[in-house]
């Protein structure tokens, strides 16, 4: 029974021994199998911990490119209207002070920036120097270039499709310019100021552009009906009634035939030639049913001056546009639009530089063409009279508001710029330019002792310029030495 007992314990201690050594196994395994993967799991979870640290910092890169992007591409718009807004009011700053809308007050007559005029094919300029031509073609590439872009630019204005045009609409071409006149202010701009016209058409299409020193800008657009502004040519008469029907012929032939909306006021001093004068007027008016025609007499001595003065006063009617004229100067009908289209009252006055003819005995010799064919632009034939200030177009309104001729000034020449100061000095725009239809037919001058000393030498000083140029006058002074040469000149040709 004990060794039962005894097997007994043994077994169940066996058992015991087993059970723990199973567990013993058991738990060993366990922890074999526990410590393998913890290891793999460690470092996947870094490589993901990692993973996420560079997810996290490329998508904060991102974002910091995306914010920078936007920040530079605000910091480029509001760069763009910075100097959007810098350049337009550089611009607006070059217009205001540009002299278009109003007038600059000028010190004296040498202060006016001249214009020059042009058509499709010829430049109209005052000369400067012996070397440049009165008119000149477009043959310079720049000048060819800048005149087209600007009559492009407004060919492109004037045909451009508005909302409210009709199926009469004009259509305009480079045939429908009529003239232009421009001028360059060397610290602000270039002004251009265009005109087209419709054949049989009385309005005008006027654009102004100004280029300060940048693309053009579009400064003003108007349609100007001229039909409507009548001239008073105001003619100061002494005794020379020849030159004044030489004059009246060309006035019904070249004026009253192509443009009837003149008046012509006549002012005579003295009565002897008044039957000769009211005979011509009279004839021109039955032969040209011309009846606008006003003649003044003054019983007093000669003054233009005085005779402008008077005649200008002497209209009662509307304001109407004054041209101060001179028995001694040819216009056409192109020269009157002129008037028309560059005044404007209070606000513009035209003084045009007439084309001085030279003597025509020492230009022609022997075979003198007519009047008419004499009027021509060229160096050998005459010159741009920038020196004079006599012939001007300007509303009556603006000549009376100045004061009108200085009665205290004597001299033909002095009056002339004493008035010409006066719109200098106010806020009225002077237009100065050459006119291809002005010119003004040389006579005879007399000097008079009488004169004062400066007036004296104006005098001379005209007398000397109208005769003939700088080479013909050579060619006459040389006149011997000349001979002399041609004839050794054809001596030695026969020797030899």
């Amino acid at each position: 029974m004990q060794r039962r007992w005894f097997l007994g314990k043994r077994a169940i201690a066996a058992l015991l021994f087993c059970f723990v050594l199973l567990l013993y196994r058991q738990a060993c395994r366990s922890q074999s199998q526990t410590r393998r993967p913890a290891g793999e799991d460690a470092f996947e979870a870094l490589l993901q911990q990692h993973e996420r640290r560079y997810l996290q910092h490329s998508r904060n890169l991102t974002r910091l490119i995306s914010q920078l992007k936007a920040e530079l591409q605000r910091s480029a718009v509001e760069l763009e209207e910075q100097n959007q807004s810098e350049l337009e009011e550089f611009l607006r700053k070059q217009l205001r002070r540009a002299e278009i809308f109003t007038g600059e007050r000028l010190p004296d007559e040498f202060a006016v920036l001249p214009f020059e005029t042009f058509t499709l094919r010829r430049v109209y300029q005052l000369e400067s120097g012996l070397a440049r031509l009165p008119v000149e073609s477009l043959m310079g590439q720049d000048r060819r270039n800048e005149l087209n872009g600007a009559l492009e630019a407004a060919l492109h204005l004037l045909n451009e499709p508005q909302l409210r045009d009709s199926q009469q609409r004009r259509v305009y071409s480079p045939q429908h310019f009529y003239e232009g006149i421009f001028r360059t202010e060397r610290d602000k701009g270039t002004l251009y100021d265009l005109t087209f016209r419709e054949n049989s058409v009385p309005d005008f299409r006027r654009l102004v552009f100004f280029r300060p020193f940048a693309p053009l800008m579009k400064v003003k657009e108007e349609l100007m009906d001229a039909s409507q502004i009548l001239i008073n040519i105001i003619v100061p008469l002494a005794d020379t009634v020849d030159a004044f029907r030489q004059f009246m012929q060309h006035f019904s032939d070249a004026c009253i035939r192509q443009d009837g909306r003149t008046h012509l006021t006549v002012v005579l001093f003295g009565s002897e030639k008044m039957h000769e004068v009211k005979g011509i007027l009279d004839g021109m008016s039955r032969r040209m049913k011309y009846r606008n025609v006003t003649l003044i007499r003054l019983n007093e001595a000669f003054s233009r001056r005085r005779g402008l003065d008077v005649g200008a006063r002497a209209w009662k009617r509307s304001n109407v546009l004054l041209f101060l004229c001179d028995v001694n100067i040819r216009f056409s009908a192109e020269f009157l639009n002129s008037c028309r289209m560059n005044t404007e009252p209070g606000q513009k006055v035209f003084y045009p530089v007439m084309f001085s003819l030279y003597n025509p005995e020492v230009i022609y010799g022997q075979h003198i063409p007519s009047a008419e064919d004499q009027l021509v632009i060229r160096k050998d034939f005459g010159f741009w009279k920038d020196f004079d200030f006599g012939t001007t177009c300007q509303y009556r309104s603006d000549f009376i508001n100045t004061g009108g001729f200085d009665v205290s000034v004597k001299g033909g020449a002095t009056e002339d710029v004493h008035l010409y100061r006066k719109f200098l000095h106010s806020s009225l725009m002077v237009v100065r330019a050459p006119s291809r239809g002005l010119f003004h037919v040389w006579h005879p001058t007399v000097c008079h002792a009488h004169l004062s000393s400066e007036t004296f030498k104006l005098c001379l000083q005209d007398k000397a310029l109208n005769q003939a140029s700088h080479s013909q006058l050579g060619q006459i002074i040389f006149h011997q030495q000349i001979n002399n040469h041609l004839h050794k000149y054809k001596q030695h040709n026969i020797k030899s």
